[in-house]
């Protein structure tokens, strides 16, 4: 059926049909993004990678950490090529290389091809796929932009809830990790294929039928496009670089101490690899997607703020509830959250303070913030136990980065064109 579509001199205002694409685009973005989360679950191949080639656990983390870094450095080409040409064309390249990525991760036999199939292709391949989702949402949702984006870069957070589980407890103990590697990255690609067919970009000037922009809304968007350099000249994007770059730094601090640190309390690894896993992966998503919707009403900075203090709060009350099973999964889901939060709500500001026009590298630009997190977080934590020697440090920093991002993310304000 042709979409219909009535446009005026004030813009392009939805009808039935064209309100119903909309939606079409959130689970475009939500196929993509589940694909694209099993990067974060990464971790159900480091135990048969380690055992079969007998690599040292700082071998296996430095696969990931070059993921990371590649992904959080072609989000920003990805973003502008994606504000130039559309989505189609980036999401699609996305697709083929993350996929591409996995399938060939099946023939390592060295830590070098590793580092270029998994790391490399693998975070090209996210860098160009999760690129187009957050400008895509943020022009078709003007009237719930945090709950659209959360929508899509939720699937990024549970991606790991179901292919983490279902590779680590079906297919690498039936079929090995080398064949694994091949169903994924088989899957992937009809997935993220499909999402790329469906993110598309809505008509110029497009605004939902019955929706007027209100100023003095909480969550009011910018009516000013700002070109990349001139976001650089605003002091807001710099204190919500520190404090996206310092609220992630210390939530993966955490995150990336949980296995060990479950361990010394006495709570066996296998619990948490499994139920841990999911719970987590939930409370990801559950951030990004609720969190995204509360910013809808409550305002996108007050979220962060409000989020970020409770990430505070909770990471060292993480490393005092110790052994108690149910307690530990209480606050790992918090923490989870909190993180998750930042990375949907983030997304959703930027568009709003910067305007969408270059939303694709505007966010890119500010997303650096989470490669640098990405890089530093698991660094540190384990720096801080080998000196020592016990979790109580790490966590205790990580609360202290926390206490900086939200007093940085108190300074900014929305800017303002002159």
């Amino acid at each position: 059926m042709a979409t219909s579509q009535t446009t005026q001199t004030a813009g392009s205002i939805e009808t039935g049909s064209t309100g119903l694409n909309r939606w079409w685009r959130v689970i475009g973005g939500l196929m993509m993004n589940i694909a694209l989360g099993t990067l974060y679950a990464w971790s159900v191949f480091v135990a048969p990678l380690e055992k079969e080639f007998h690599w040292k656990r700082a071998d296996t983390s430095t696969i990931f950490t070059i993921a990371v870094v590649v992904f959080a450095l072609t989000f920003i080409l990805a973003g502008r090529l994606q504000d130039k040409f559309g989505p189609f064309w980036i999401s699609l390249t996305g697709a083929i290389l993350v996929s591409l990525g996995f399938f060939l991760c099946s023939y390592t036999s060295s830590l070098n091809y590793l580092f270029i199939c998994f790391g490399v292709i693998g975070g090209l391949g996210n860098g160009f796929g999760y690129a187009t989702p957050i400008p895509v949402m943020s022009k078709w949702f003007p009237d719930k932009r945090g709950l659209a984006v959360g929508l899509a870069v939720g699937g990024y957070g549970g991606g790991s809830a179901i292919f983490g589980p279902l590779s680590a407890s079906y297919l690498i103990p039936h079929f090995g990790w080398r064949t694994t590697f091949q169903v994924l990255g088989a899957i992937f690609l009809v997935m993220t294929v499909i999402g790329a067919f469906l993110l598309k970009n809505p008509p110029a000037g497009y605004k939902p039928a019955g929706w007027t922009p209100a100023a003095t809304s909480k969550a009011a968007a910018s009516t000013y496009d700002f070109s990349p350099g001139e976001m650089l000249k605003t002091p807001t994007f710099y204190f919500m670089w520190i404090a996206y770059a310092l609220g992630c730094t210390a939530g993966l601090m955490v995150i990336s101490q949980l296995v060990p640190f479950a361990k010394s309390v006495g709570i066996p690894s296998t619990t948490l690899a499994s139920l841990g896993l999911v719970v987590g992966a939930v409370g990801n998503a559950g951030g990004r997607i609720l969190s995204g919707w509360m910013s809808d009403h409550l305002g996108r900075i007050n979220v962060l703020r409000l989020m970020i203090g409770i990430s505070m709060v909770a990471m060292p009350v993480l490393y005092a509830v110790g052994g108690n099973v149910a307690a530990l999964f209480v606050m790992l889901f918090i923490v989870y959250w909190c993180y998750g939060t930042q990375l949907s709500v983030n997304a959703a500001t930027a568009a709003d303070f910067w305007g969408t026009k270059n939303v694709g590298i505007n966010y890119g630009l500010l997303f650096t913030a989470w490669g640098v997190a990405g890089l530093l977080g698991g660094r540190i934590g384990g720096k801080l136990f080998d000196k020592y020697h016990n979790y109580q440090m790490a966590f205790y920093t990580a609360a202290v980065l926390a206490l900086v991002a939200l007093l940085s993310e108190f300074m900014a304000r929305r800017p303002k064109h002159i």
